[in-house]
């Protein structure tokens, strides 16, 4: 019986959670009645993380084992799960203990009743560090939600569900999976969030860092260009253009009035140099825009470019396929 749900978790050396992680997880997924398949993406990881994982797939035919060849990333991971997913529905979540597999089956019945194509977990009681973790996620929270138009208490929290005719179509890049929700709003999706529990972290140590929030920012900018402008570039950058062109205008045309009349030369005037600055600018934007809207038609996503390379795939072979055999 092909799985209903599918539970995409990334992993990067968090070996001492597996164990404990991977017997949450059945417990409450063997309980919720729905048949299902926990796909663990191991990010190349550089301790026994894949070992351990290994071990227990061995014992549980259930775990699908994804392993890359380096770490990729989160977002990477993310992609790659929903790549194999085969449940009609997509939870993620992550692998450090602190998110509770148990509120997943009332998130998938939330799905379910309310008709939803996305449920998103909103750490309320976040067990974080407050100045270090929580200030910047309630700072970041607001700028994502002012930005891309969909509101949401907790854009950082891994643990959502997912219908997969959603989720498995959209590309992902850069630190793009914490912006899922605003990205599949693109297509008119319903979202909904619901409160989840949150655990102090067990094992090891937190793998952000203010780096990341830096490429966050970046990536929040791509989206927001994404959502906004993907099929109507020259709209931004004609705009821009036609401003800056306008100014340029003004100041240069006033500067040629004054020589014109005879009042003074303009030749060694910075104002003179800067107009003509701002034109040229301007005639360069728009065309870019030109440029932007013919590219966008063949848009980067036609390449279906993978940002990840597994280098293998433990799971239990199919039913049809007999077991290989020594020779």
């Amino acid at each position: 019986m092909p799985p209903v749900l599918s539970v995409v978790i990334p992993v990067f050396n968090e070996e001492a959670s597996l164990g404990e992680l991977h017997r949450e997880l059945t417990e409450t997924l063997t309980a919720s009645g729905q048949p299902y398949e926990i796909i663990v993406v191991d990010d190349g990881s550089r301790d026994n993380s894949f070992a351990t994982l290994k071990a227990i797939q061995t014992r549980d035919p259930r775990l699908r084992v994804i392993r890359f060849r380096r770490n990729f990333g989160q977002t990477a991971a993310f992609s790659a799960g929903f790549a194999h997913a085969r449940g009609r529905y997509i939870v993620t979540s992550d692998g450090d203990l602190q998110n509770d597999p148990r509120d997943i089956p009332a998130m998938v019945r939330m799905l379910e009743d309310g008709d939803f194509d996305i449920v998103c977990g909103w750490r309320k009681s976040r067990q974080d560090a407050f100045l270090s973790r929580r200030v910047p996620s309630m700072v970041a929270n607001r700028l994502i939600s002012w930005a891309t138009g969909v509101a949401l208490h907790d854009y950082g929290c891994s643990l959502k569900v997912f219908r997969a005719e959603v989720v498995k179509p959209l590309k992902l890049y850069g630190e793009m999976h914490r912006f899922l929700p605003a990205i599949a709003s693109e297509q008119g999706v319903r979202i909904a969030e619901m409160v989840v529990h949150h655990r102090a972290r067990k094992h090891g140590t937190s793998k952000y860092g203010i780096g990341r929030t830096v490429r966050v920012i970046l990536d929040l900018l791509t989206v927001k260009f994404m959502l906004s402008y993907s099929t109507r570039p020259l709209q931004i950058f004609g705009l821009l253009g036609f401003g800056m062109g306008a100014i340029g205008a003004v100041i240069t045309g006033y500067l040629a009035f004054v020589r014109l009349t005879g009042q003074q030369a303009i030749g060694n005037r910075p104002m003179l140099f800067f107009g003509g600055l701002l034109l040229i600018t301007g005639v360069q934007l728009v065309t870019l825009g030109l440029l932007a809207e013919v590219q966008a038609r063949t848009y980067h996503e036609s390449q279906d470019k993978p940002i990840y390379v597994i280098r293998e795939i433990v799971e239990a072979p199919a039913a049809s396929e007999p077991a290989p055999t020594r020779a």
